[in-house]
């Protein structure tokens, strides 16, 4: 199943730097990982705001709640996500 999700991340100010910097670098190898997995096949940063637009390729809601709620960052976020289904006008659909 697709999904398109926005992220909008929003890290308190007061934050230890260390804590922020450790969170951050998870966050990337967890990303990453993913992105290799072929179940994060797409990510693009939202200009001007610390915010993605994402889309995932995995099998069910289930799975794809297991993966945000993992992230590293997943306290700090907003999500809104919207299930993708193919439209019939897509001639890549075939």
């Amino acid at each position: 199943m697709l999904f398109h999700v926005r992220m909008d991340v929003k890290i308190p100010n007061d934050l230890d730097p260390e804590v922020k910097a450790d969170t951050v670098a998870r966050e990337k190898a967890y990303s990453q990982d993913l992105q290799r997995s072929g179940k994060w096949p797409h990510i693009w940063r939202i200009v001007g705001e610390y915010s993605n637009y994402s889309i995932f390729d995995v099998a069910d809601n289930a799975e794809l709640h297991d993966i945000l709620s993992g992230l590293p960052l997943f306290a700090y976020m907003d999500i809104k996500v919207t299930p993708l289904a193919a439209h019939p006008s897509d001639i890549a659909a075939g």
